[in-house]
């Protein structure tokens, strides 16, 4: 009778089996050794809440001695990387707005003479505030390291006494430093990406395992058109996203909106459309929907986290940033921040739509290789 309850020998047979389909189920086996793996490199490498080397633009109509110390002093402490030295005030604007720079230091062109009168001067640092948490290290070293270094190069005689240099910070797009105005745009995004590729994921998956895609196959039907029919009803499911959260973002967190609508809708339309493509994708490396959702998390995750929304995006070393670049999140955060923030125009968005553009086609293009690939 106990063996009728209880077989260690079943109990074998059954290990055995679920061990062969195991290892049958590739994706699954992969995903359950490289996501451990994935999540302890970006949590112990790559994330870093206190970040270094923002780049930063100098305005300095003089060019001296007196903006090279600046310069010098500000990049030893490491939280500065000046990528501009000799900057006009118009373009240090253009390349915040592009988020090219993360700061702007402009010093007056009497700068010098004053110093050495024994006058107090006065530096202004303009720092892009849509990150709250990105630049609040930097701005608090910036006073005392900027005024040791110019008191240094100041010919005022000890006796004299030393001037006081009055260091002005502007945090410009959000001077209150309110972390709504910088997570719910890219709420957007987030949104956007885990619904859109999700769903699209299992768009062939699902005709398999129905048993329809043989009457799919039997119509007179081009892959492009079978691809077309799959992802473009998503679009108008993207477009009821996009209409709740940009009416939330403004009616309930009060996130201002300074850029052009219709700018930001067709950034929208153009990342959406890379998104529904890159889930279909998914959906023809999948055999079963469950597969087509573990590659949608594995794709998900890194891209949350090297994106630039959860933790900000200069704060991770090169390589991390280089990944980064290669998820159509990261360039759309920019865009959506950029629009409604710092009321950015087509040219200071136009490199981030650019690559967006051509997700669509890398996207479009691997899907119908992979569809006919796995037709045959």
């Amino acid at each position: 009778m106990s063996n009728q309850v209880f077989s260690f020998s079943r109990l074998g047979a059954l290990l055995a089996k679920e061990f062969i389909q195991m290892r049958r189920d590739r994706v699954t086996f992969a995903m359950m050794l490289v996501v451990p793996l994935v999540q302890l490199m970006l949590f112990g490498f790559a994330i870093n809440m206190d970040p270094k080397g923002l780049p930063a633009a100098l305005v300095s109509p003089a060019n001296d001695r007196y903006a090279r110390a600046v310069v010098t002093a500000l990049e030893l402490t490491g939280y500065y990387r000046f990528v501009a030295t000799d900057a006009t005030a118009a373009g240090a604007d253009a390349m915040m707005a592009a988020g090219e720079a993360t700061f702007i230091v402009t010093l007056p062109s009497d700068l010098g003479r004053r110093l050495d009168r024994g006058d107090a001067p006065q530096i202004l640092v303009e720092a892009d505030a849509t990150d709250p948490a990105a630049a609040s290290g930097a701005i608090s070293t910036l006073a005392t390291v900027a005024q040791q270094a110019l008191l240094r190069e100041a010919k005022t005689p000890a006796s004299a006494g030393r001037p006081s240099i009055d260091v002005v910070v502007h945090r410009r797009y959000n001077p209150e430093g309110v972390s709504q105005y910088n997570i719910v745009p890219g709420l957007l995004g987030v949104i956007l990406q885990m619904t859109m590729v999700m769903m699209t994921a299992v768009a062939l998956t699902r005709e398999i395992e129905r048993g329809t895609m043989e009457n799919l196959l039997a119509m007179p039907a081009s892959p492009p058109e079978i691809m077309l029919g799959k992802v473009l009803p998503y679009l108008a499911v993207g477009a009821v996203q996009v209409l709740v959260v940009l009416s939330a973002a403004r009616l309930i967190f009060g996130v201002p909106f300074t850029g052009s609508i219709t700018l930001l809708l067709t950034a929208v339309l153009v990342f959406v459309m890379s998104l529904v493509l890159l889930g279909y994708t998914f959906s023809t490396m999948a055999r079963t929907q469950m597969q087509a959702l573990q590659l949608t998390f594995f794709f998900f995750l890194p891209s949350l986290l090297l994106s630039g929304f959860m933790f900000p995006f200069f704060g991770m070393p090169h390589w991390a940033r280089v990944l980064g670049e290669m998820f159509p999140l990261t360039h759309f955060l920019r865009i959506v921040r950029g629009v409604m923030l710092k009321g950015a125009d087509l040219a200071a968005i136009s490199w981030e739509l650019s690559v967006l553009v051509g997700f669509i086609g890398l996207y479009a293009l691997f899907a119908l290789l992979r569809f006919r690939r796995t037709l045959d």
